[in-house]
């Protein structure tokens, strides 16, 4: 899967899926059996660490907490994704350290952890701890990579699209089981969010262990792959309105929400790039989620 939410479909991404919220909505495909019309909506924002300074990021993520969404994320990078490739940009997890002590509501994560840049155990402990800073508002996104450039400077054995995924599917037991031996122990269940589509593996290892499931491709695609997470999930014996549904926009809610939450999507998040992280967007979506909470 891809960690940026706002730009799917974008030559300069390598080929990102469509956003949602560009795709055709008159599939004519059935709705999803999972769809969960109890669970409340939310909206999250990703503000990617590219491009500025920190004195900016950091005033970009009080100001979404304020503007009332309910989780901010960032993503799992050591350059920027699109703009200057050498442009400004800063790592993932000592920001969110950081982030647990510059808010006191929102939930906090990346979208998403990629497994490879971290030994599972050490990764469980830095989940933890970063946990205990916010007082129990941490997530952890998790996926297995594919910016190869992070990989190749950093050092990491890129490997392949299989290889990949099968260290994420061994990182996942790993991490929960360090959870258990920790001193202390986590505040709470921390929830796990696994982003992306792969139907033979990654849609697996959503059925085994996430809580949410952040998702890629326009509307017909994510009634087929909900499809086969249900299916997964009938396998391992998981009820699959467990898990919450999530993706990302970037047009106005008028253009999109209401044929995602039909699909049961609920989870919906803007991506703002520096140095200006114009929270505009994300307004209208706070908006749109506080008159659907109102039955407006």
């Amino acid at each position: 899967g891809r960690e940026d939410v706002s730009n799917h479909g974008s030559a300069r991404h390598g080929g990102h899926c469509p956003s949602p919220a560009n795709g055709p909505w008159n599939t004519g495909a059935p709705l999803a059996g999972w769809r969960d019309m109890t669970r409340p909506v939310r909206i999250g924002v990703q503000i990617q660490q590219q491009h500025a300074e920190y004195a900016d990021i950091r005033r970009a993520v009080v100001d979404a907490e304020q503007a009332g969404v309910d989780i901010v994320f960032n993503w799992d990078h050591f350059f920027p994704l699109y703009g200057d490739p050498d442009g400004k940009h800063f790592e993932c997890w000592t920001m969110l350290g950081a982030w647990a002590e510059a808010t006191s509501r929102v939930e906090i994560g990346a979208l998403v952890t990629c497994n490879a840049y971290r030994n599972p155990e050490l990764l469980a402990d830095m989940v933890r701890t970063v946990d205990h800073i916010s007082s129990g508002r941490l997530i952890l996104g998790i996926g297995s990579g594919w910016f190869e450039r992070d990989f190749d400077e950093y050092g990491y054995e890129f490997g392949t699209v299989g290889t990949r995924l099968d260290a994420l599917g061994e990182a996942l037991p790993r991490i929960k089981k360090r959870w258990s031996r920790l001193n202390p122990r986590p505040t709470r269940e921390i929830p796990v969010l696994i982003g992306g589509g792969g139907e033979r593996k990654t849609l697996r290892y959503t059925a085994e262990h996430a809580d949410i499931w952040h998702s890629y491709g326009n509307l017909e695609t994510l009634i087929r792959k909900s499809k086969v997470l249900d299916d997964w999930c009938a396998e391992v014996g998981r009820d699959p309105a467990e898990i919450e549904r999530s993706t990302g926009v970037r047009r106005e809610p008028a253009a999109a929400a209401d044929a995602l939450l039909g699909i049961g999507v609920t989870l919906f998040t803007i991506g703002l790039s520096g140095p200006s992280y114009d929270l505009g967007l994300v307004r209208d979506w706070v908006a749109w989620r506080d008159d659907h909470a109102r039955g407006s």
